[in-house]
């Protein structure tokens, strides 16, 4: 089994500031991607970025200057680093991670999602 524990997020100020994370944990061979979406509401969930093993990076043209996606290989945790936030920036943001857990078997798993409100 592989977990996905994320932490981060809450409620801010147009133009501040949020960081969230997530690990993995469970029986992990090797990591392909991880990366977060969002999903607010009566929207489509959406991708907001997405890093490689090989440390290359994606992101939503939304969030392209304000938003640092990050991964630490030894702990199999993703890190995203949210400024200059703007209401548009609202959503439930989830954790994903492209995995092996043995030499042949892969699957996508999903994290339950943490609230980003940017609000006055």
């Amino acid at each position: 089994q592989v977990q996905l524990g994320e932490s981060g997020g809450g409620l801010v100020q147009p133009g501040g500031s949020l960081s969230l994370s997530c690990a993995a944990s469970g029986i992990i061979f090797s990591i392909v991607s991880m990366g977060w979406y969002r999903q607010a509401p009566g929207k489509e969930r959406e991708l907001v970025a997405t890093v490689n093993s090989d440390g290359t990076t994606d992101y939503a043209d939304s969030v392209k200057g304000r938003f640092t996606i990050s991964r630490d290989n030894g702990q199999n945790t993703v890190y995203l680093q949210m400024n200059s936030l703007i209401p548009e920036d609202t959503a439930v943001y989830y954790c994903r991670a492209y995995l092996y857990t043995d030499h042949r078997l892969w699957g996508v798993y999903w994290g339950q999602g943490r609230q980003v409100t940017v609000s006055s």
